[in-house]
This record gives C-alpha cells, structure tokens and sequence, in this order.
C-alpha cells in the first residue's frame, strides 16, 4: 500500500488541513494519507501547543467516516522527543515493510529541508508530495529528486489564527468540522495561553 504521511501538529486540526489531505491521497497514486500528530516538532516552539492526546483526538473526530482513505496516526508518541522526520520514517519502514511511506507537505515547509535532520537521506529515499502555499514557490526543481507538485485547493486558515478566535470568543464554525468544534468548546481548549 502506498501511504502519504502529513505530518504536523494539528494545533488543532482544521478544514484546510482535510481538504489538502483528501484532494492528495485522490489525485495521486496514495491509498492512504495518515496524520502523524507531531508531539514536538524540533522547529517550533511548543508555547500554546495542546496536549498530544488532545490533539489526536480531535484529528481522529475530524476523520470519522473517512478511515479507508484517511487515517490518523500516534506513531510519534512512542519515539523520542522532539519528533525527527527521519526517525519516524525508519520506525515506519521497520514496523510496516509492506508498505511504501512517501511525506505530504506545503511548499513553506519543504522550502527549510535543509534543516530537517538527516534531510539529503530523506530526499534520497522517499517521494514527497508539496502543495504550494501563496509566497512559497518552489523555484528549482531538484534533478533526480522523486517530488511531486500536487496543485490542492488551498484555503487561507491557520491553526493560529483559529486560537486566536477561540481566545477573543469568536466563532470557529467552519473552519474546523462540527465535531471538533463541540470537542474544543467543551473541554475549553485554548481558552488559556497555556493547555
């Protein structure tokens, strides 16, 4: 099976997040896309960052209906921290040697791989698939490279922006599914700077 593995911190999970991952695992050869909820991404700080149980949660309310195609994934939560892309995809490939794991992301992020650990090995021995986000173009392609361009709908949300509402008693209808929204409103998640 042919697995894409998006990785992030779901801070919380939103609509623009399952459309990429929906619109990705079927215009592409992927059976599969699995969330990997990052417990500690080594590249952001973790101010404000809901508890990883939390957060998978809320991942896995938000896929409920979808589990053929999507699935969500607390693989990370059983290495060490912070979370090593390279890490996780060794631990995969030795848990799963039946499958074929390729690595989902936007053009913002794939643009910093060269500070990802161990980064060249990666490029080396797995596909990626990058959405572009506006400002973020991907300027070069990197010869004999296996990286794919998957032009997905974007829509401008951010998990931050989404705390931000959640803080000044906004509403978030719409930019999360019904399901997370009930779940963030009550348990009062991000009410706090701190969760």
């Amino acid at each position: 099976m042919k697995i894409g593995l998006y990785f992030g911190s779901f801070n919380p999970i939103h609509t623009g997040h399952l459309i990429i991952a929906s619109y990705v695992q079927q215009n592409t050869q992927l059976d599969q896309v699995w969330f990997i909820v990052s417990p500690q991404n080594p590249l952001k700080t973790s101010a404000g960052l809901l508890n990883e149980y939390h957060r998978l949660y809320l991942v896995q309310i938000a896929l409920e209906g979808e589990e053929q195609r999507l699935k969500a994934s607390d693989i990370e939560f059983r290495l060490p921290k912070p979370s090593f892309t390279v890490t996780t995809m060794a631990y995969l490939h030795e848990k799963y040697p039946e499958h074929i794991f390729s690595i989902l992301l936007g053009s913002d992020g794939f643009q910093n791989i060269n500070r990802w650990k161990n980064y060249t090995h990666l490029l080396e021995n797995y596909e990626f698939y990058i959405y572009p986000r506006p400002g973020h173009e991907i300027k070069e392609k990197m010869s004999g490279k296996r990286i794919h361009t998957v032009s997905a709908p974007l829509l401008d949300i951010s998990a931050t922006r989404i705390r931000e509402l959640i803080k000044n008693g906004r509403s978030i209808r719409f930019l999360v599914p019904d399901k997370v929204k009930e779940e963030i409103e009550a348990n009062n998640y991000y009410k706090q700077t701190n969760n």
